[in-house]
């Protein structure tokens, strides 16, 4: 995304670090647009939950292109990267969508992408997507899914593909977090918003998933703060 001339934030009366924290919070945490309001009047921030809706609509694009430009370069230089693929079914006014996703061998969501289908022509438009941003990986591990086969076929990176039963567990967990906040939304009404959600909340994910499994509490606390630090001046 082409980040807008001048201050992105001059035509809206609240401050940045206002506009920050409501699309930090309505996209990283399972909370609707109402319980963020309320949230907010808590802390003496007196908006509508409709301004919630409008912000990170307007500000969450920009916000996660800040970031994944950030994290681009750094992933690039991974020893030994993997990719891990799936798609999962997203259900949108009565109608299953595909939502597809690439993971790397450390769990970052690299790549989201809606369709209808989920055979070759759009397992290859996912995948061309994913290959022409992030570059090429040593590994892509992916299901059983025949239209990954098709597609590497044709993209002549078929050596690399991996097919596990339990081999894909790392992107089927990284659904959990996506699932847990399309409960709170009450599921989308437009393909077109579930690829700009799934973008967004890839990103944010990305930036504030410090995997506190792994490591001690000082060093939690210390990543957590400098994650925090990192989104205050995102988009400035």
């Amino acid at each position: 995304m082409t980040k807008p001339a001048g201050n992105p934030f001059r035509y809206f009366n609240s401050s940045p670090e206002v506009i920050r924290r409501v699309v930090m919070m309505y996209v990283r945490f399972p909370l609707s647009l109402r319980n963020v309001e309320d949230l907010l009047f808590e802390r003496g921030i007196d908006i509508c939950h409709e301004t919630v809706r409008l912000w990170w609509k307007r500000f969450g694009p920009l916000f996660a292109g800040d970031i994944r430009r950030q994290r681009i370069s750094r992933i690039k230089g991974f020893r030994h990267w993997r990719w891990h693929l799936d798609e999962m079914y997203v259900k949108i006014n009565g109608e299953m969508v595909y939502l597809w996703r690439a993971v790397d061998h450390e769990g970052e969501i690299l790549e989201s992408y809606v369709t209808k289908t989920r055979d070759r022509k759009a397992a290859l438009i996912f995948m061309k997507k994913a290959l022409k941003r992030h570059g090429s990986p040593e590994a892509i591990t992916t299901d059983g899914l025949r239209s990954y086969g098709a597609a590497m076929n044709e993209l002549g990176n078929r050596e690399k593909q991996e097919v596990g039963r339990w081999a894909n567990n790392r992107v089927e967990n990284s659904h959990v977090s996506f699932r847990r906040r399309e409960r709170a939304m009450l599921r989308f009404r437009q393909m077109k918003a579930l690829q700009k959600f799934a973008s967004v909340h890839a990103n944010l994910h990305n930036h504030f998933s410090l995997e506190r499994h792994l490591i001690d509490r000082k060093t939690f606390k210390e990543r957590r703060s400098a994650a925090l630090a990192e989104w205050r001046v995102v988009a400035n």
